[in-house]
């Protein structure tokens, strides 16, 4: 199992290497687990979110975080835990509600940013507190290595060791290969309309333990606290800025992945070169997908019966794991 980066340089490194050690070990044996039987389910993985070391950890990565002294509804920051609360005592009272299953998730503290590119539009954030952001990273620790042994390598977006330039160069190598022509769609609003019973879907295939989707399911329906102190409830997404939200995504968007890259798993229509040959005497195009989060990008040999560019008309999205995604953006074609 990849192991992710250190916390930032400037953060204090709370995890003793005992924790890390014993996390790691953790991880190493639930990816291990997951990638022999892929239709293995997980139960009682609520004792390893809840252990001590998994939560030194968790609250590690919090404050190795930019916004560690972001402070969500509760005005609480990392910073006030260290020094006044302390984070001993702070994070045996986390498990013992934990435990005791009395840890309720408050609503994330809505802040809007505008969206780059001079458009106009907004993004909106969803800040939970820390004590929130520390349980949702001890989730993460836990759920992560089992589901990178079911995500496809066309995915690049918030993975262990993998980033944007990856995902570029493995498009810019699909065009020397004859896949010229290049479809880039985004999915609008995509961490903002995820659906919640097909998201729990995804996530019962492989995790049995009714404590961890219980909590699972309490994140994503926590609720906002809009910018104009109105309380929001949540019906469909995965808030912007949890510490869980990537990865909840991307085991939603995973479905994506399964459906454009089947053909070339074994046995599909394109998964041999002799495969791939016959489609294209045929005047059949071949394709292959990279996604990052919401944005992805599908490159296609042209047809043999094709000499023109293609016309930029909008494709309705099939995806049934994203509700209200309705039309992706073609916005280049080469």
């Amino acid at each position: 199992m990849p192991q992710d980066a250190l916390p930032n340089g400037s953060a204090r490194d709370w995890a003793p290497a005992g924790s890390r050690s014993r996390v790691a070990e953790m991880q190493t044996k639930l990816h291990r687990w997951a990638a022999a039987d892929p239709g293995r389910r997980f139960d009682d993985l609520f004792n390893f979110v809840h252990d001590p070391a998994t939560l030194i950890m968790a609250f590690s990565r919090v404050v190795g975080n930019r916004g560690a002294n972001t402070p969500g509804i509760d005005g609480v920051t990392a910073a006030e835990i260290e020094d006044v609360m302390g984070v001993s005592g702070f994070l045996d009272d986390l498990r013992v509600q934990l435990k005791a299953g009395t840890f309720t998730p408050l609503p994330v503290r809505e802040r809007t940013i505008p969206k780059p590119g001079g458009s106009g539009k907004v993004r909106r954030l969803g800040i939970p507190t820390i004590a929130d952001r520390v349980v949702q990273a001890a989730l993460k620790l836990v759920l992560e290595p089992i589901f990178e042994a079911d995500f496809l390598p066309v995915s690049y977006g918030f993975r262990p060791l993998r980033r944007a330039h990856d995902a570029v160069a493995e498009i810019q190598r699909f065009g020397t290969k004859g896949y010229r022509w290049v479809l880039d769609a985004d999915i609008e609003a995509c961490f903002d309309t995820i659906s919640h019973p097909a998201l729990m879907d995804r996530v019962r295939v492989r995790v049995k333990d009714k404590r961890v989707l219980a909590l699972v399911k309490a994140f994503l329906k926590a609720g906002v606290l809009t910018e104009t102190g109105y309380r929001e409830d949540s019906f469909t997404g995965t808030p912007q800025g949890g510490i869980l939200s990537p990865l909840l995504a991307n085991i939603a968007l995973s479905a994506l992945d399964e459906h454009v890259h089947g053909p070339w798993l074994t046995g599909g229509i394109m998964s041999t070169p002799r495969r791939r040959a016959r489609r294209r005497a045929k005047g059949l195009p071949n394709w292959r997908i990279v996604r990052y989060a919401d944005d992805s990008s599908s490159s296609c040999t042209a047809p043999a019966t094709t000499s023109r560019p293609c016309t930029k008309r909008s494709l309705t999205c099939s995806n049934p794991w994203v509700c209200g995604c309705h039309q992706p953006r073609p916005r280049s074609c080469t």
